[in-house]
């Protein structure tokens, strides 16, 4: 793989260490480095002046701009901007006015009856346990419930001494005066919220907006305890360094606290602050995104069956440790994205939110009711998003984690689910517009994420956030004001399954050139989405990183330096390389990396359970590979430093100007412009070129910007 860049562009560069191709045996799959190019202005054919549309298969028309006047309830939101985008929207005028109206008369009642948005989103200062003057006062939506008390170590468990009031919205309340100017309930003390279900039954439940829940680790199975988190001024953090500005194109480094140690054990917020976050930096990474931080029992959900959603992880550490974790961020230019996970809720009873349904109907639920109310595959109960009380605790959330602890951004997991009342089960979509814009779709969640969505950008201008979305729903990031759902980017999620597919089941020649091409360039240019190779999903049990598909057991023999590569080490470390880059600099406009991959991470992710004799053996991330000279996995991590600097110096992320100019089946070479670079991939599993001529918009001599196949990147220097 070689990337070119014309002489008034080029960064100053260090001398390229070269070796005779003869000094080494050939690679199983040439890098790109042996093909000898002569850079030729295009034909008149095919020669454009930027943003003039090329001829070419595919081409990046300049997005069109944002119209950010808004639309309002009186108006019938007839025209809105969207329109503007796609001639095809406009047969499916009568959904947008539906779901904008109700978005609008949505906002419109709670700016009435709550005072706004910001003051409806600042839920947890009124519910939960806070402190009120000189009183503790606690409130909990619970209207199913006949009879309620709060209980914990502050009165011995024993709620005789108090028992709550219920108003008429079904909100529990209670007022506990200070003792000697301090609080009835101490800091870091365990609570209940107990209440009679109406059947004879009291039953104790974890407070909905705790922001603390720990378990006793000597007891298999303990359920988790709520824990009134409310340290004294000496004890709280505070931030030091402000937010880092939003980049033109995010370069995201995915990351899992808990298993993000090189020890067989739960890893701590102040270790991955101390350890990984320097590393994230050295790679030229500029944003950070922390899974699982969400409090959730069962460890190996990866952190997706939360149960208590404003308390943080409690394996990891305290709030106070995050909160440490976000600003060392911080000082490090890098931003810190949460994945927020409102698509469902853990089922859960004794210790989640689930264990406030007591059968009642839907408006006194945080949940629907029946069938609807549980999603079949993940075993979860699911939100109905029309219920005001389930409004105020969803976007109250964002706003806590954002305003507390300083996050960014976020990315919305399960956002399909979501999105369609079938929540994309046994769903392939084709792209028909009826698939996105009709009665599958569950207009109240659509609303919910337009709210979200306007309120986070509101709250913070520059947030970033991203949605996990697989079904390619049309405007789901353009902005609300336009008629969109107001996401910023989505994930290109169907890229890593190409990949996978060609890794698994086709041969070095049977790789499709425009197949690539066509996957990495098949989306909506209008909307900005994030490209990655894999992440998370790729690595947990039963797959494997891309590495190991690519040279599985060899990589327990064959990856130490000091002996010859064989073909499987040599083939697999090149294309490690070049399917990372030309997913990131063809694939969308900003970049995903699961922590560890970017070395080449070994085998697969495999959480504690029965099922492995409660092992963290592959739990964990084995940074020591990477650091170790005379194992080739340095090679891999040097050149993605290399790659997310490349974009630093010239910012081809951000660009809008991208061409594919060549896919050349037979020679398997790709070829496309972005911004003001030239990227030549040679996939062929055993010959190289010289002489190859490439066609390219800006006239000049090219210099290397990149060379896959440097010896400083375990190439052979050709």
């Amino acid at each position: 793989m070689l990337c070119l860049t014309a002489p008034s562009c080029s960064p100053s560069l260090p001398p390229r260490p070269s070796r005779p191709a003869a000094d080494r045996p050939g690679p199983g799959i040439s890098g790109g480095g042996n093909v000898r190019l002569s850079a030729v202005p295009a034909p008149s054919s095919l020669r454009w002046s930027w943003p003039r549309k090329a001829k070419s298969k595919f081409s990046v028309p300049v997005s069109a701009p944002r119209d950010y006047t808004m639309a309002t309830a009186e108006d019938g939101v007839g025209d809105l901007p969207i329109y503007d985008l796609d001639p095809k929207f406009a047969g499916f005028k009568e959904h947008f006015s539906y779901r904008m109206k109700k978005y609008l008369d949505q906002k419109h009642s709670i700016e009435k009856h709550e005072g706004g948005l910001e003051e409806f989103s600042k839920g947890y200062l009124k519910f939960g346990i806070n402190t009120e003057n000189d009183a503790t006062v606690y409130r909990e939506w619970a209207p199913a419930a006949m009879d309620a008390q709060l209980i914990g170590d502050f009165n011995n468990w024993n709620g005789s001494g108090h028992r709550m009031t219920k108003d008429n919205y079904g909100v529990w309340s209670i007022r506990i005066s200070h003792v000697n100017g301090k609080p009835a309930i101490p800091h870091n003390s365990k609570v209940k919220f107990r209440f009679h279900r109406g059947d004879g039954l009291w039953v104790d439940r974890v407070p909905a907006w705790i922001r603390y829940a720990t378990f006793d680790a000597s007891k298999f199975g303990a359920p988790y305890d709520g824990v009134h988190w409310d340290p004294p001024s000496g004890e709280r953090y505070v931030f030091k360094h402000p937010r880092p500005r939003k980049p033109d194109a995010p370069r995201i480094y995915e990351a899992h606290v808990g298993m993000s140690g090189e020890k067989p054990e739960v890893s701590t917020y102040r270790e991955f602050a101390d350890n990984v976050l320097p590393r994230i930096k050295a790679n030229n990474y500029n944003t950070v995104q922390l899974m699982a931080i969400m409090e959730h029992s069962y460890y190996a959900s990866f952190g997706y069956h939360v149960t208590n959603f404003f308390a943080v992880s409690s394996r990891s550490g305290t709030p106070e440790d995050l909160k440490y974790l976000v600003d060392k961020a911080h000082s490090l230019g890098l931003r810190v994205l949460m994945d927020v996970v409102h698509s469902h809720a853990s089922s859960n009873k004794t210790d989640g939110l689930n264990g406030y349904d007591v059968g009642q109907n839907t408006q006194e639920s945080y949940f629907h009711t029946g069938e609807r109310g549980y999603h079949k595959l993940w075993d979860s109960r699911l939100f109905n998003y029309a219920n005001w009380e389930v409004l105020r605790f969803l976007l109250s959330n964002l706003r806590y984690w954002m305003d507390e602890f300083m996050f960014d951004g976020f990315r919305f997991d399960g956002v399909t689910s979501m999105l369609y009342n079938h929540h994309g089960i046994n769903m392939s979509f084709a792209g028909s517009y009826k698939e996105y814009f009709g009665l599958d779709t569950d207009v109240d969640a659509v609303v919910y994420l337009m709210l979200a969505n306007h309120l986070m950008h509101k709250l913070l201008p520059e947030a970033t956030v991203v949605a996990e979305d697989v079904s390619g729903m049309p405007v789901l990031c353009r902005s609300v004001d336009e008629g969109g759902v107001g996401f910023d980017y989505r994930l290109a999620m169907a890229i890593p399954d190409r990949w996978i597919d060609y890794l698994k089941n086709k041969d070095d020649l049977e790789w499709s050139m425009s197949g690539i091409a066509h996957t990495l360039t098949n989306r909506r240019y209008t909307e900005k989405c994030i490209a990655y190779a894999e992440s998370h999903d790729q690595s947990i049990v039963g797959d494997k990183t891309m590495a190991f598909l690519l040279m599985d057991k060899e990589m327990y023999t064959g990856m130490s330096d000091l002996q010859p590569a064989s073909p499987t080490i040599d083939r697999g470390i090149a294309l490690q390389k070049m399917i990372h880059f030309i997913t990131m600099a063809l694939g969308g406009d900003g970049y995903l990396n699961f922590m560890g991959n970017e070395f080449g991470h070994p085998e697969w992710i495999d959480f504690p359970r029965e099922g492995n004799n409660w092992s963290y053996d592959k739990c964990r991330r084995q940074w020591s590979l990477a650091d170790i000279d005379h194992l080739r996995y340095k090679y891999m991590n040097a050149f993605d430093q290399a790659m997310n600097a490349l974009d630093d110096k010239f910012s081809f992320l951000s660009s809008s100007k991208q061409i594919v100019s060549d896919m050349n089946e037979e020679k398997k070479i790709i070829v496309f412009e972005r911004g003001d670079l030239v990227f030549v991939f040679n996939f062929h599993p055993s010959k190289t070129y010289d002489g190859y001529k490439v066609g390219c918009d800006l006239p000049g001599k090219y210099k290397v910007a990149l060379d896959s196949d440097a010896l400083m990147f375990g190439g052979h220097g050709r």
